[in-house]
């Protein structure tokens, strides 16, 4: 996994972007990736296993059943449309969230990983996830720079990472007070655990603790890694895929203060894999510590070693459970491991005792593999023979600090409870293997935990108060593998609950989007999709429940369990058959959210009961001197040796009877109650490959990965609902394009989007529109990409158009321009052939000439001037050759010195000249005593023949002789040898008597210790008979205890019948309460019948008041009737009264009649009250009735709510009942099969007693065997140190030899070396006469070279001194355009900014004064430098001069070097001569050095050898003598000794081979001296090459000469480059700042217009305030005209009542009231138009307010982008800084270097000085070596200062630009705090408008409240007046009745 890149100290992190953001170029490459919208899929690849890009050319792919034809290149390839899917937009490559993606198809997903991870992109978003991929490779992702990136952003300011999650989660549980936990989970090898460091490392950077105490603390940081070692050490495995895995869960919960800082960590471990303790697969391994164990760094732990102190051997492949699969790993060193688990344990504070007991446990643990049982007799009863200190059942219990005896016999026979007493049960061989891997994995369990605990003690601080905790879960992913067992149920299961979790939270987020952005969504709980898996596995007859059940039995087998797994989960559909094609033997398969998993049951059973032998745990716990082994088995009951006596009260049991799967499932609970209460994060690891390269990615494997990690999973919840979403701005922005009108028709973002969709017929179903987002169906966003691309494509192809006709037209313009000036040049040709005959014509062409002629005095002026020009410049001439001359003077006085010189050196060269006279004369003399000398030995050769011959002569008579002697001298040796074997037998039987002596001694004290061993033992006899009366008392109350047993056996059955009696009278009892609740429930369906029916009341009385409401009306309009009746009767009646006087006669009667009508007119006048009284009364009841009905209501209401809560209540006691019962009967079961348990122990424990007394018999005879084999090896090695003495003696002999001749080849050595030292002392002689005229020729070319490097530093500063010449003219040019800029402005502006333009125009006046200074300063510098140029030119010439003088000086050396070398190469063949003569000595020499060292070599192998058998014969002698005193004590049978016979007969065997291979390595001795003769031959041909390689140098002196010029050359190049790229730099730097400056004042303009905008908004807003202080009077007018109103409505009242009078007046009165209305109606109509415009100024203002929103989202914008080149100018500035450190660190340097040469001068003074006083003694040869090393140092130290001068120039500028830089940075810094002061200010502003428009909304409202007021009152009042109309006509025609009638 990735981690930062480790720095140097000092170093900058480097920068991460390209690891998080895709540059500009990829992106531009991306958009270039041909791309068909309609055509372009993907189809499945079946070589890679992934995907590849194809175009469908048939096919419909919205039908799954469809077949498609794909073409991929020239192959066309055929697939179901299911299988097809389309391709991304390229607008959507490498994105940074995958639920964006248009199209969310598995290929998608997968092309957009692998695109990111292989762009060095490992981080990827997908919804709620973040996808983390391997890189295989260090990326700077994890540094401090990347920490400031992501501090305070939210996860989408920022790039796709880690921190950015870690980050949410911290300032979640900041902002909420809520603990936050990230799930990271995925398989082995992908970086899990590493991404949780990472996360932790991230926290501990954002939050550091309070620091309180005055002592630094470790970081928290420091402390988790120093947890590591030991925690992967102990809970780490090498895996299939994996070397360093994590076979456990984590949960690391951080702690944090109220406020935010660290308080502490605690971890939490889930899902130890056990199993691999004692079991492991061919290519995996068991955890680290098992094989760091016995690794070499142990011996420096303790004194004694590790490996001694923990009972351990070398060799792993001893230890069964560990060494089944792999035992070594490449990729880890288990030795260094152990050195770093050694080191994190001291320094998490373990104690030595706790470290060691902790080893020695482990070590125990793998010593109990090789725990073996055999079988006794025919009941298959388990015994172990050997108990004993060496075997691996006594190491085991030595490790353990118990009894070995007492342990295997508790595992053979455990003791199990039977009534009151205990009994022992015999156990097969299978059951005793099992219990002891079940105590190694137990006691290995408790182990681990118990680290764990330690590791929190030290990680959490106790005196923080902890508020909340930041949690991280690293816990293994989904797993499919060949073959799913046990483990991989319970991980699967854990990862489906954690996915339910994850696919629960984001159907709870979704949700909250949706409703919070309000769109029409159906409720969908995603959380509800994997219920059917989990009910399967935890309801009462699930997968875990008959797990459980079939655990308990003990007759249980997997065939049992597999047949009730498929009898009572095999209808279910997730339930299916196996379909594994790995494993052919599965039982059954789960389709899990992932996919299908085959499972095999095989061995579920022993792995969930793992079963712990309690006799075993009893004698740990109380017989074990191991500390840490009581405290880890504290918690355990064990079984204890006495029954403690309660009076006869049971006591509870615990610790036993817990499953594997049972404390799984609690601690799952736990961990989902955690997360539950947490807010979650989602970290999903990916492995790219299996072979672990960079940047390779295998698709097969990915898409596996994202199927388990629920990645594609929680894209199909995502593509459900509406994945793609954008915000209103970036909609309008990307795709107004489409419809800029409908954008732009409304302010409404919903309206004009509803308005674009609608425009290009986009359907409403693939898209809903929020408050302030867009959302898209998957797939949507295709389409709208499509369009624009059509039109982007459109307009494209327009400005190509445009710009193809900008670019042509010029042409075509230059053409037409062509043509036309043709016409013009033939038209004035006509003219000039029509005129040049014309006389006119002729006269004015020969007269121009003379218009316009030069005056002669004005001519002789300039010719005069001309003159004294270069007059001037003829005595500067003539001044300059003056110099020259007098330069040339001092040239030839110069050069005078240097002949002179030249001929001191030439007399030198005549003296060298004349030794070499001398040289040669005495070689010729040499060469004659050679020739002498040579003579003289062909004589001598001569008479070394003749003795040759004599010696042949003689040789024959001394032959016999010889033979004579040397058979004396054989008899001799033998002789010699006999008496050396005697001496050997006699000092062997002298150290045998001496050791017999000791054995003497040692018998003696052994029988002093036999005598007290034998009281002991007497004493141990009697204990023995006290524990076997004891033990015949124990087997009594044993057998007392099974009688009890049985008795409480049967009180057991008794029990039970009473508990099922008991459960079916509590069945019954639930049945009767079920018959309640349904009594209940039929209850509450009568009331709410009851309810239904008093609401059918409420309608029907509310029927019956409509109809008595339609009465009153039929009454009313009955009234009206009988009133139209009355007044045809009153007509009749003055009808009547006219005809009176016609008949009189008839007036008694009609007088009757009229008496009869009056008398009915009265009736129903009383009638009509009575009428109106009943109405009134009628209302009241009705009112009455109302209130009655809402009370019933109301008590209704109260009767059901309380009856609701009593069915509440009563099913919850009901159900909480149900629940004890079954806890109850759970614990009865647990508790039944506990005794069971504790009976079948006691049977074991006596059967174990048994064995261990066989075992340890056969482990002593095993002993003796081997004792016997020993005294064997003894006498053998005695041989052998005999045959060594003797080889000893020989090699001593040759030794003498040897040295002897190397004192020969030493004298012979002395002397070459003397003649080979006067050799070379001449040779050094004529190299320093050849090495004093190389200086000089050096120091000539120093002078040239310093020469042009002042040169080139003058032409340099002259360059410099024109760029800024240029530079200046640029800004010159600037400021003028700027000036005719502002002076533009000025005229749009006019007098608005003048004065801005005036104090413009005086800053670049100042500019231009202060450019015109520099420009003439630099003009200045320029004559300057020319004249410096000048004179550098002319010094250049007389350089040149002396180089051509000093080449010549060359010719004439290397003429004489010539010589020289001739005699050096005949002084060489001398040399080679002498050279040979030493190499043939020195390999004489040398092979006799060899052998020397061979021989003593040898001598050491041999007397360690000697030491060592020393050794083992003294050790054998006294197993020997101990095995003669156990011989002596009792004899052995013949079979036994047989068997020893043969087994001494195998060692003889094997001690004969071992002759053999010493025999062997005797031979590779002779080898390797053969190899040291070769070497020597090699050596030889070296220093050939040698001599070769020192002719080669004599060769080079001359080419140093040249190549050193070369290398000055390229130096300067190098300068020259690296001064035009700073050069370079500094100009785009000025480039910048410029750029900056211009934006500095955009910003300023912008913020000058924003503030106009602003004082108009201000005026508007207070026209807007008037406006609506001018409805507010109004409205208090309308309130007036109301009152008076209802005032006028009262008198109408009152004139009403007094109509019968006042008729007159009550219409005058009527007419007023019209009056009144008709005005109050006007100022109705006012009300509603004033309302009208203030809605229409609301409208403007919330205009306005999206204007000005929109110019502050582009003021911050343009704040930000100001803030970037802040930033910039922030990073150059840090860069600058840098150069300038550097510069000057280099300036120190040269400073530092200048002072060393200072000092190198001074001592050259002093030696000089030295020189002069031993003139005498030395020389002109010192003085002139002297002289030049003076020289040689002066140039060296011009060059220096030159350089320094140089540096120090460099310093000064970047000085300078950095100063310029702060001061820009400081000036943005300011504008920047001015902007966001006018942002703050702008958005205070806006707040205060908002405020002022919710007030006058709130006025309006309140104005439309009262208007309406007013229009119910005028209604009213209009009724009123038509009943008052009514009246008075009623009491008009009363009045006319009662005028007519007294007439």
């Amino acid at each position: 996994m990735p981690g930062h890149i480790k720095l140097v100290k000092g170093a900058v992190d480097p920068d991460p972007s390209e690891f998080l953001v895709p540059s500009l170029d990829v992106k531009r490459a991306d958009q270039q990736k041909p791309y068909d919208s309609k055509g372009s899929v993907w189809i499945p690849d079946p070589k890679t296993g992934g995907y590849r890009e194809g175009i469908i050319e048939s096919g419909d792919l919205e039908d799954p059943a469809s077949k498609c034809v794909v073409a991929v290149g020239h192959e066309k390839f055929t697939h179901k449309a299911s299988e097809v899917g389309k391709v991304n937009p390229p607008k959507f490559e490498k994105c940074e969230d995958m639920v964006n993606l248009t199209f969310l198809n598995d290929a998608s997903v997968f092309w957009n990983l692998k695109t990111r991870y292989q762009a060095k992109m490992i981080h990827t978003y997908s919804g709620l996830f973040v996808v983390v991929v391997n890189p295989y490779k260090r990326y700077p992702l994890y540094t401090h720079r990347v920490c400031k990136i992501y501090l305070g952003k939210r996860r989408n300011e920022a790039p796709p990472h880690l921190w950015a999650i870690a980050e949410g989660a911290y300032r979640n549980m900041l902002a909420n007070k809520k603990n936050n936990a990230m799930l990271i989970t995925g398989e082995s090898g992908a970086g899990k655990t590493e991404n949780t460091k990472k996360v932790i490392t991230y926290l501990a950077m954002v939050a550091t603790g309070s620091g309180k105490k005055v002592e630094k603390k470790v970081s928290l940081e420091d402390q988790i890694v120093a947890t590591n070692p030991v925690l992967e050490s102990y809970g780490n495995a090498k895996t299939a895929r994996n070397d360093n895995s994590s076979r456990f869960g984590k949960f690391i919960r951080i702690h944090f203060t109220q406020s935010g800082k660290l308080a502490g960590c605690d971890i939490v471990s889930y899902l130890l894999e056990k199993s691999r303790i004692t079991e492991q697969q061919a290519v995996e391994r068991s955890y680290h510590i098992m094989y760091q164990l016995i690794q070499p760094y142990g011996d420096k732990i303790c004194p004694e070693g590790l490996r001694e102190r923990c009972r351990l051997s070398t060799d792993i492949y001893d230890y069964v459970y560990v060494s089944q699969g792999k035992t070594k790993v490449d990729s880890i060193d288990d030795n260094e491991e152990l050195e770093y688990t050694e080191d994190a344990f001291n320094v998490l504070g373990f104690g030595e005792q706790e470290k060691f007991d902790c080893y020695m446990l482990t070590a125990a643990v793998m010593t109990f593999g090789g725990v073996e049982f055999k079988t006794k007799g025919r009941d298959d009863q388990a015994e172990c023979e050997n108990t004993g200190a060496d075997t691996f059942p006594g190491k085991a219990a030595a490790g353990l600090g118990v009894d070995a005896f007492a342990m295997i016999k508790a595992f053979c026979k455990p003791r199990i409870k039977v009534g009151t007493e205990w009994v022992t049960k015999g156990q097969t061989c299978e059951q005793a293997t099992a219990a002891v891997g079940g105590i190694a994995r137990a006691i290995y369990d408790r182990v681990f935990k118990w680290l764990i605990e330690k590791c929190n003690d030290t990680l959490i601080d106790p005196t923080l108060k902890k508020c909340n905790f930041c949690a991280v879960l690293d816990i293994a992913g989904f797993e499919i593998f060949e073959y799913n067992g046990f483990e991989q149920i319970s991980i699967n299961f854990v990862n489906e609950k954690l996915q339910q979790f994850f696919n629960h939270h984001m159907f709870v987020v979704e949700q909250e989007e949706y409703v919070k952005e309000g769109i029409d969504w159906a409720m969908v709980d995603f959380g509800m999709d994997l219920q059917a898996a989990i009910i399967m596995f935890e309801k009462p007859m699930g997968v875990w429940a008959i797990l459980e059940e079939e655990s308990l039995f003990p007759k249980a087998t997997d065939k049992s369990f597999e047949e009730k797994l498929k009898s009572s989960l095999g209808k279910l559909p997730i339930f299916l058959k196996p379909q594994s094609k790995t494993d052919k033997n599965a039982h059954f398969a789960v389709s899990h959210y992932a996919g299908i998993v085959s499972y095999n049951v095989t061995g579920w059973l022993d792995k969930n009961k793992d079963p712990i032998n309690e006799t075993v745990v009893e004698i740990m716990k109380s017989t074990s001197t191991v500390p840490l082994l009581v405290h880890l088995w504290r918690e355990h009951p064990g079984q204890p040796t006495t029954t403690p006596k309660d009076d006869g009260k049971k006591k509870k049991k615990g610790g036993g009877g817990k499953t594997v799967s049972s404390v799984y499932l609690v601690s799952l609970t736990e961990l989902m109650t955690i997360l539950h209460s947490c807010e979650p994060h989602f970290v999903r690891c990916l492995v790219p490959n299996t072979h672990k390269k960079p940047g390779d990615v295998e698709p097969p494997l990915i898409m596996h990965q994202l199927t388990c990690n629920g990645v594609l999973e929680g894209i199909r919840i995502c593509m459900r609902g509406f994945p793609n979403r954008m915000l209103y701005p970036d909609f309008k922005m990307r795709y107004a394009i489409l419809g800029a009108q409908e954008i732009a028709s409304s302010a409404d973002n919903k309206t004009a989007v509803y308005a674009l969709m609608d425009k290009i017929n986009f359907s409403r179903d693939r898209y809903r529109l929020g408050h302030t987002l867009v959302f898209f169906r998957a797939g949507a966003l295709a389409g709208l990409e499509e369009g624009r691309d059509e039109i982007v494509l459109k307009l494209v192809r327009y400005f190509q158009g445009e710009a193809l006709k900008k670019i042509r037209g010029k042409v075509f313009a230059r053409r037409r321009d062509q043509r036309e000036l043709i016409k013009v040049c033939q038209r004035q040709f006509r003219r000039y052939i029509q005129l040049r005959n014309w006389g006119w014509f002729v006269v004015i062409q020969k007269t121009r000439p003379l218009i316009g002629q030069p005056n002669p005095q004005e001519e002789l002026r300039q010719l005069e001037e001309k003159c004294n020009e270069t007059y001037g410049a003829y005595e500067e001439a003539v001044n300059v050759t003056k110099q020259l001359e007098e330069e040339n003077i001092k040239i030839k006085e110069e050069t005078a010195a240097l002949n002179a010189e030249l001929a001191g050196k030439s007399g030198d060269l005549a003296v060298y000249q004349q030794r070499q006279a001398a040289a040669l004369e005495r070689k010729a003399k040499a060469e004659a005593d050679l020739a002498a000398i040579q003579q003289t030995l062909t004589k001598e050769e001569a008479e070394r023949i003749a003795m040759q011959n004599e010696k042949k002569q003689m040789e024959g008579g001394v032959g016999n002789r010889k033979k004579e002697v040397d058979e004396v001298r054989v008899a001799l040796q033998k002789v010699e040898n006999d008496k050396n074997s005697r001496d050997h037998t006699m000092k062997g039987l002298n150290d045998e008597i001496a050791e017999q002596d000791e054995v003497i001694n040692r018998l003696n004290k052994e029988k002093k210790m036999v005598a007290e061993h034998s009281a002991k033992s007497s004493e141990d006899l009697l204990g023995a008979e006290e524990k076997v009366n004891h033990l015949m008392s124990v087997k009594n109350k044993l057998e007392s205890t099974l009688d009890e047993l049985e008795g409480c056996y049967e009180t057991e059955k008794r029990t039970r019948t009473t508990i099922e009696k008991e459960r079916r009278k509590v069945e019954g009892e639930l049945k009767m309460l079920q018959d309640n609740v349904s009594e209940l429930e039929r209850n509450k369906k009568e009331l709410e019948g009851v309810i239904g029916r008093k609401e059918k009341d409420i309608s029907n009385l509310g029927s019956k008041l409509e109809d008595e409401q339609g009465g009153v009306c039929r009454l009313q309009k009955l009234i009206k009737e009988s009133q139209s009746r009355i007044e045809q009767l009153e007509e009749e009646l003055e009808a009547e009264r006219q005809s009176r006087a016609n008949a009189e006669r008839q007036r008694s009667d009609l007088a009757r009649e009229v008496e009869d009508l009056t008398e009915r007119f009265d009736e129903a006048g009383g009638a009509t009250a009575a009428q109106i009284e009943l109405n009134k009364k009628r209302e009241a009841e009705l009112q009455k009735l109302r209130k009655d009905l809402e009370e019933a209501n109301i008590q209704h209401e109260s009767i059901v709510n309380g009856l609701k809560k009593k069915h509440q209540d009563a099913v919850q006691e009901m159900n909480e009942q149900i629940d004890q019962l079954q806890k109850m009967k759970s614990k009865i079961e647990k508790d039944k099969t506990y005794i069971q348990n504790e009976i079948a122990d006691a049977r074991c424990a006596l059967d174990e007693i048994q064995r261990a007394k066989a075992s340890s018999e056969k482990s002593n005879r095993a002993l003796q065997t081997q004792f016997n084999d020993l005294s064997k090896k003894v006498e053998e090695a005695k041989y052998a140190i005999n045959d060594i003495e003797n080889s000893k003696r020989k090699i001593a002999i040759e030794n003498a030899d040897f040295l002897r001749c190397v004192g020969e080849l030493d004298n012979t050595l002395q002397m070459l070396l003397k003649i080979k030292s006067d050799l070379t002392s001449q040779l050094n002689e004529a190299k320093a006469i050849a090495d004093n005229e190389a200086r000089e020729r050096q120091l000539l070319l120093g002078k040239y070279r310093n020469i042009e490097h002042e040169v080139d530093g003058s032409k340099e500063v002259l360059d410099e001194e024109a760029s800024a010449l240029d530079n200046l003219c640029r800004t010159l040019s600037k400021a003028e355009g700027e000036a005719q800029m502002w002076h533009q402005k000025y005229e749009v502006d006019a007098v608005a900014k003048a004065e801005e333009l005036e104090m413009g125009k005086m800053k670049l006046q100042a500019r231009l004064s202060e450019s015109e200074m520099t420009v003439t300063n630099l003009q200045l510098k320029l004559s300057q430098v020319e004249k410096i140029k000048g004179k550098i030119e002319v010094e250049l010439n007389d350089m040149v001069l002396n180089l051509d003088q000093a080449q010549m000086l060359q010719h004439t050396m290397e003429k004489r070097a010539k010589q020289f070398d001739k005699v050096v190469c005949e002084w060489k063949a001398k040399i080679d001569s002498l050279s040979r003569d030493l190499d043939v000595s020195q390999k004489d020499c040398r092979n006799a050095s060899a052998e020397l060292f061979r021989v003593k070599s040898a001598y050491d192998e041999s007397v360690l050898q000697l030491d060592e058998v020393r050794r083992e014969n003294k050790t054998l002698s006294n197993e020997i003598k101990d095995i003669m005193d156990q011989i002596s004590e009792g004899g052995r049978s013949i079979h036994e000794i047989d068997k020893i016979r043969k087994r001494l007969e195998s060692e003889k065997m094997e001690l004969q081979a071992a002759l053999e291979e010493a025999e062997g390595t005797l031979e590779q001795e002779e080898n390797k001296v053969l190899r040291a003769q070769l070497e020597l031959s090699q050596m030889k041909q070296e220093i050939e090459r040698r001599i070769a390689q020192k002719e080669d140098e004599f060769m080079m002196i001359r080419k140093n000469q040249t190549k050193a010029l070369e290398s000055m050359q390229a130096a300067l190049e190098v300068e020259t480059k690296s001064k035009t790229e700073a050069l370079r730099m500094k100009k785009k730097l000025e480039t910048d700042v410029l750029d900056l400056e211009s934006g500095l004042e955009h910003a300023n303009a912008s913020i000058a217009e924003t503030q106009k905008t602003i004082q108009k908004y201000s005026l508007q807003v207070r026209d807007v305030q008037a406006k609506l202080e001018q409805e507010s009077h109004a409205k208090a007018l309308a309130q007036d005209a109301l009152v008076t109103a209802e005032r006028k409505c009262n008198a109408n009242k009152n004139s009403l009542e007094e109509a019968r009078t006042m008729l007159e007046q009550s219409d005058r009165n009527r007419r007023a009231v019209e009056q009144e209305l008709s005005d109050a109606n006007e100022q109705l109509s006012e009300a509603v138009v004033c309302n009208q415009a203030v809605t229409a100024a609301k409208r403007k203002m919330e205009q306005e307010m999206a204007t000005l929103n929109a110019d502050l989202d582009e003021m911050s914008h343009e704040a930000q982008m100001a803030e970037e080149r802040a930033q910039k100018a922030m990073i150059d500035a840090a860069r600058l800084a840098d150069e300038l450190r550097m510069e000057q660190e280099t300036a120190m340097l040269y400073e530092r270097d200048r002072k060393l040469l200072e000092a190198q001068v001074k001592d050259i003074v002093a030696r000089c000085d030295d020189a002069e006083t031993n003139a005498l003694k030395g020389g002109k040869k010192a003085i002139t070596k002297m002289e030049t090393r003076i020289r040689e140092l002066e140039s060296e130290m011009d060059a220096e200062n030159r350089r320094f001068a140089d540096a120090q120039k460099n310093m000064r500028k970047s000085e300078r630009h950095v100063k310029e830089l702060i001061y820009q940075q400081e000036e943005d810094k300011k504008n920047h705090e001015r902007m966001q002061a006018l942002v703050d200010q702008m958005q205070s502003k806006i707040k205060s408008y908002k405020k002022q428009i919710e007030e006058a909304e709130e006025i309006a409202a309140l104005n439309l409240a009262k208007f309406r007021q007013v229009q119910s009152n005028v209604c009213v009042s209009m009724e009123r007046a038509d009943i008052s109309e009514q009246s008075a006509a009623r009491f008009k025609a009363r009045a006319r009745s009662s005028s007519i009638g007294p007439a």
